[in-house]
């Protein structure tokens, strides 16, 4: 019997490893078990639901025929074809995210050991990325649920389910799809920031062309975003973005896609973001009234009878909403050319009137010229231009105040008082009390002003002042606005000129509605939307003459003064004092001509030639400012509005008589909307009505009516509005239209507004700038430079048979009285003026016949 060899015992040191490397196992065996677990109960996206993901739903604009003109959207968003992708964007792409992208399915455990070893072991910040390209897409295929509340283990806990749900999603990707479909995929749908959704929409706002067309640095650029896009965005970390920048360069260098001494030179420039420029309303029809829309409808979400069923608030983004406009896209198109066509003869008239001349140094004393330069300089340092230039000298350095002394405000104004305070020229308490900085902040400040911060920050602030001055005035080639064939033009001008000559455009508003409804029609806020974002249709500027037929009615109304009565053209004055008025100094207004007639004029020849001495005069008849501001009031111009400055918006005083009152062309036109409809007022509108996705009705307009002036006195208001516009002032329209211009001092303000059976229409015309402006009557008021706007719109509509406007319609026949009341022969051969007038002579009896009204 054979013995078998003795077995040598293993040691207590090896029975150590194998009972360790037992347990291993079994633990290895039960992660992948729960990993097994995780992936059939965790909310894994179905095939179907990767092929069709769930997208925020876009919010529709429609016209008042149900076409669509504009949407409301989180993601806009230039798909594209593999096929149609750079192969250096890809190459770019792989060898910076995922350098074994083609030698795995969806997870590369390599690559999680190389990061795990080299990231967080050796810090190595160009060791790679850990997740693969597939992951990356998953990510942006669900939400990652908000983790901010969680405590440590529950936040564990739920990074390690969605980090599991990644894993899953990314090998069905792979399972699903071609590798070449999965990169397309995710530089399609990542996001950007700055309105760029996808690789194509970066490349064209970033650096304005296709992606096809990127230089090597700047593919690197939107690689290096991938990351992380805020920490890396050129346009306030430009620092940050060409460190991020460099090291995808390098990356791309060692997979031989650039040559060594390409790359160095690539790394050393500086980033270029010349060419940006973020998506807009601008497109479309009507964006000026699309960007006041939103504004509209912000504040219409925000009220608590508008909430959803479960309490939350519409998104207009997001919630798949249709919104019916009154805009009709016909009228909006009439009135788009007709102001670009006549706006375009006024810039060509303004150059000539000012050629060789400066705007802002003309007929200006000391204290003007200071105004006019800071407005310059205001304009100047709100350009994209400048915020970039400001970004790349201040923009890490205002990040490391913020981290460690707190959001304080830091504009330009703030530093240059801080030095102030920094010189000993001025104390804290003083620059708080002058309102030159924020009294809140006054503690932060003190601690910046003591910390070596500050000391950085100025020396930055004094090198961007530095960069400023050189690159503002150095001649380069520049965008600019072109009116004549409203387009871009490329010419060599330093940036400030650029901007004086932008600044030096004449403007433009325009507004039509419909005034027995109210709806608005067609909105033009400028002459251009991508270069002139302020709307002049809601801004508030001096009304001039517009706003006499509004005496005019008080004065038949409240006074009881006849059409047909004359008064002389001669200085009326209002003295301290004098009953009704509470003047503190004498107001005594000239004319337009600046001169007096003493001519008889009764009130349709007074209005006609917009004397402002009759006007005056009726004034003093009605004792009061406060009846017209009442029907001021009554026709919708709030007569107890204050104003941002404290100012009452209509203030109680008679120069308001002669069109010394700000108010907006929408507050003016729907105020003439009641000579348009027989003296009711109608409130304007211009959404009709909002659905939900379902369709179900959320909003239905509703707009207020007002009975705001006797129908006799109204039909006498359109007669005076007609004759203003007819014989040697003819606008040789065939439909039945009234109207009246308006110019305001030094010609800074042109107005016309229009009156018509089936439409009212507001012209305004003049400088973002008072100083902006014509230099005499001839070209500077209101029949030249906005009344032919509307002719311009009102023969288009005549021409267009299909449109919709009737050249036919008539005003409604006048009440019973009418013909006497105005029969002005009759009146001069009167004795009495009892004998016209179609109520007593007593106040109280009027009183009681316009009461209703």
């Amino acid at each position: 019997m054979e013995t078998k060899p003795p077995q040598a015992e293993l040691t207590p040191r090896q029975l150590q490893w194998i009972r360790f490397i037992r347990w291993g196992a079994f633990g290895a065996f039960l992660f992948l078990s729960f990993i097994l677990v995780l992936a059939f109960t965790a909310d894994v996206p179905t095939f179907e639901e990767l092929e069709n993901p769930k997208y925020d739903l876009a919010s529709v604009i429609y016209d008042a025929h149900g076409k669509a003109y504009g949407r409301y959207y989180i993601e806009d968003r230039v798909a594209i074809d593999y096929n149609e992708l750079s192969p250096l964007v890809r190459d770019a792409l792989i060898a910076t995210e995922d350098d074994r992208f083609y030698n795995h399915s969806g997870i590369d455990f390599q690559a999680l050991f190389r990061v795990g070893f080299k990231t967080l072991l050796l810090r190595q910040e160009n060791s790679g990325g850990g997740s693969t390209i597939s992951q990356q897409l998953a990510k942006l295929l669900f939400q990652r649920p908000d983790m901010s509340e969680m405590g440590a283990l529950a936040r564990f806990w739920a990074l390690f389910r969605t980090k599991v749900k990644e894993w899953v999603v990314a090998v069905k990707l792979e399972r699903r799809y071609t590798k070449e479909e999965i990169l397309t995929m995710y530089l399609n749908k990542f996001e950007f920031i700055n309105g760029a959704h996808g690789i194509e929409a970066a490349a064209q706002i970033y650096f304005g062309k296709s992606q096809k067309n990127l230089a090597p640095e700047e593919i690197a650029l939107l690689i290096g975003m991938l990351k992380n896009p805020s920490l890396y965005n050129p346009m306030r970390f430009p620092e940050k973005a060409k460190y991020r920048r460099n090291v995808v360069l390098s990356l791309m260098e060692g997979e031989n896609l650039l040559e060594e001494d390409t790359a160095e030179v690539l790394m050393a420039r500086d980033i270029d973001m010349s060419r940006f420029s973020r998506k807009t309303q601008s497109q479309g029809p009507a964006p000026y009234f699309r960007a006041e829309l939103t504004k509209w409808l912000r504040q219409l979400f925000d009220q608590e009878s508008m909430k959803k069923e479960d309490g939350t608030t519409y998104n207009v983004y997001t919630d798949g909403l249709r919104i019916f406009t009154t805009i009709d896209l016909t009228y909006q198109q009439y009135a788009e050319e007709s102001v670009a066509a006549h706006m375009n003869k006024n810039q060509k008239r303004y150059w000539q009137v000012w050629k060789n001349m400066d705007p802002w140094t003309y007929d200006a004393d000391d204290s003007q010229k200071t105004i006019r330069a800071d407005m310059l300089s205001s304009q100047v340092k709100s350009s994209d231009r400048y915020l970039s230039l400001r970004n790349r000298y201040l923009s890490e350095t205002e990040s490391d105040i913020r981290d460690e002394i707190g959001a304080i405000p830091l504009s330009d104004q703030v530093i240059e008082v801080l030095a102030a305070v920094a010189d000993g020229k001025i104390s804290l308490a003083t620059a708080g009390t002058q309102k030159k900085i924020q009294t809140r902040y006054t503690d932060e400040y003190t601690s910046l002003l003591g910390s070596d911060r500050w000391n950085h920050l100025r020396l930055q602030y004094a090198k961007m002042e530095e960069a400023f001055k050189k690159e503002f005035s150095t001649p380069i080639p520049m965008k600019i606005y072109n009116i004549q064939s409203n387009k871009d033009t490329i010419i060599t001008m330093s940036p400030m000129d650029s901007v004086r000559y932008h600044r030096q455009h004449l403007q433009a508003g325009f507004l039509a509605l419909q005034p027995s409804t109210g709806f608005v029609k067609a909105w033009v806020g400028g002459i251009n939307h991508p270069y002139f974002k302020y709307d002049h249709v809601t801004m508030r500027r001096s009304v001039g003459s517009t706003i006499k037929p509004f005496v005019y009615v008080q004065a038949m109304s409240v006074a009881g003064i006849s059409p047909c009565q004359e008064f002389d053209d001669v200085q009326y004055t209002i003295n301290p004092g004098e009953t009704g008025f509470d003047l503190l100094e004498e107001w005594a207004p000239g004319n337009a001509t600046e001169s007096f007639s003493g001519e008889k004029y009764n009130l349709f020849r007074a209005l006609l030639y917009s004397v402002n001495s009759i006007t005056v005069k009726l004034l003093k008849e009605i004792g009061s400012v406060k009846p017209v501001r009442d029907l001021l009031h009554n026709v919708g111009i709030d007569r107890d509005l204050s104003l941002p400055n404290g100012q009452p918006a209509v203030p109680e005083v008679p120069s308001i008589c002669l069109g010394a009152v700000d108010l907006t062309l929408l507050e003016m036109t729907g105020a003439y909307g009641a000579f348009g409809n027989n003296g009711t007022y109608v409130q304007p509108v211009f959404v009709s009505e909002i659905q939900d996705k379902n369709g179900k009705v959320i909003y239905r307009a509703v707009p207020s009516r007002k009975a705001a002036i006797n129908p006799l006195y109204n039909a006498v208001m359109v007669e005076m509005l007609r004759r203003n516009v007819s014989g040697s002032f003819s606008s040789k329209l065939k439909s039945t239209i009234g109207g009246k211009t308006g110019t305001t001092n030094d010609f800074a303000d042109g107005w016309f507004m229009s009156v018509s059976p089936e439409l009212v229409t507001g012209t305004w015309a003049g400088g973002d700038d008072k100083w902006i402006r014509f230099r005499s009557l001839d070209y500077g008021q209101g029949a030249s430079m906005a009344r032919p706007i509307a002719e311009i719109f009102y023969q288009k509509l005549e021409k267009d048979t299909s449109s919709g406007f009737q050249t036919d319609a008539r005003f409604p026949l006048p009440p019973a009285g009418y013909a006497d009341f105005i029969n002005c022969e009759a009146f001069r051969n009167s004795q009495s003026r009892s004998s016209t007038l179609p109520v007593s002579k007593d106040k109280q009896s009027r009183q009681d016949f316009d009461e209703e009204f």
